[in-house]
């Protein structure tokens, strides 16, 4: 217990200061105890100390840590994000702290850590995944072993709303006459991400057993994805999982021009709707066919995800509550459908400012 030091204090108790490690800005923190003598107060740090470490757990690397976490979330986790937590790891963790003992890793190593990863070029948002990544790893460590949580009180970088290029009113008009004019059941995919917002993976798992064309109701109950092998190998496989949360799994009514596009399709049920076989097709392939259609069209490159972007906008615009488009969008908390899924441009701006009389 050499860290435990002892002192009169002017009240006439004695107290025991107990090193705990070093904050943000590198300072020493401590964890104080008191008694009427030194011995009791030295009793009381060394009992709190015992309680809260074992040697032989203090001894713990952090790759011995996060082998132990990862085996005890897995069957907890859905596969997808397991192999996005492993990615993680593996990528950018290990590298970092793996050779270090849990009790070696500090707060100022977490800065240095996160300072690294964003000169290095990486997004904001996604050293902040990784950050939670580690917070998360240490506080079972806390919590099951009592060793200090570093990135308790670390600040997150900050980060900023991504710029997602959509297409304009124009623009798609134009992709809706281009895939009107190639009925391919891939393209499907489009329609069902530009009208009604579903991300690339759920239209890739879509059924037709999903769309109920009496009630005019589409279900979302799967999607698609393709996730490293866990092996080492660096291999790929495709999944099929349930969505990608609870919220995510939703009923939406189907458009009726929509509906017109449908109702005399033939339907086998347990086919998938975008390649007519019990066998989906990937979201990479989606994509790849989604960049084809764009460049036939003579259409400016943007991502498939951008469809989704641009249905939230347009809800907006023709006067979707927040709640509704959250719901219709799969979103457990309208803020992230705010915050992410509505852009507004200048002519949308300029008619919302002509709704303000200054002389009113």
């Amino acid at each position: 217990m050499g860290n435990i030091n002892a002192y009169h204090r002017k009240d006439g108790r004695w107290e025991a200061r107990v090193l705990q490690g070093v904050d943000c800005n590198s300072k020493r923190t401590y964890r104080y105890f008191y008694g009427s003598s030194k011995e009791e107060a030295e009793q009381k740090a060394i009992a709190a100390c015992c309680l809260a470490f074992e040697p032989a757990v203090t001894e713990m690397s952090v790759k011995e840590l996060y082998s132990e976490w990862v085996s005890i979330i897995a069957n907890r986790v859905k596969l997808s994000t397991l192999a996005n937590y492993r990615m993680k790891a593996e990528k950018h963790i290990l590298p970092a702290f793996g050779g270090k003992m849990c009790y070696d890793v500090t707060s100022r190593s977490a800065y240095d850590f996160m300072q690294n990863k964003l000169t290095a070029g990486l997004s904001a948002r996604y050293v902040s995944d990784i950050m939670i990544l580690l917070k998360s790893l240490f506080k079972y460590a806390k919590r099951e072993y009592g060793i200090a949580n570093p990135f308790e009180d670390v600040f997150m970088p900050k980060c900023t709303k991504p710029e997602v290029r959509l297409l304009t009113a124009d623009e798609q008009k134009t992709l809706r006459r281009c895939i009107l004019q190639n009925p391919a059941p891939i393209n499907m995919g489009v329609i069902f991400a530009q009208s009604m917002g579903l991300r690339v993976g759920e239209v890739c798992g879509l059924m037709w057993k999903d769309i109920d064309l009496k009630k005019r109701i589409l279900t979302v109950s799967r999607t698609v994805q393709r996730v490293p092998v866990p092996d080492g190998s660096k291999k790929t496989k495709v999944i099929i999982s349930s969505p990608k949360s609870a919220s995510s799994a939703r009923e939406i009514p189907i458009p009726d021009d929509i509906y017109a596009l449908l109702k005399n399709t033939e339907i086998e049920p347990e086919n998938y709707v975008l390649s007519g076989s019990p066998q989906p097709v990937e979201p990479r392939k989606m994509q790849y066919a989604f960049a084809r259609i764009l460049k036939n069209a003579k259409l400016p490159s943007v991502r498939f995800h951008s469809l989704r972007h641009a249905f939230a906008s347009r809800a907006v615009e023709v006067g979707f509550d927040i709640k509704t488009l959250s719901e219709i969008l799969g979103h457990s908390k309208i803020e992230l459908t705010m915050n992410l899924y509505v852009h507004s441009n200048l002519d949308r701006k300029r008619s919302c400012m002509k709704l303000m009389k200054w002389s009113a």
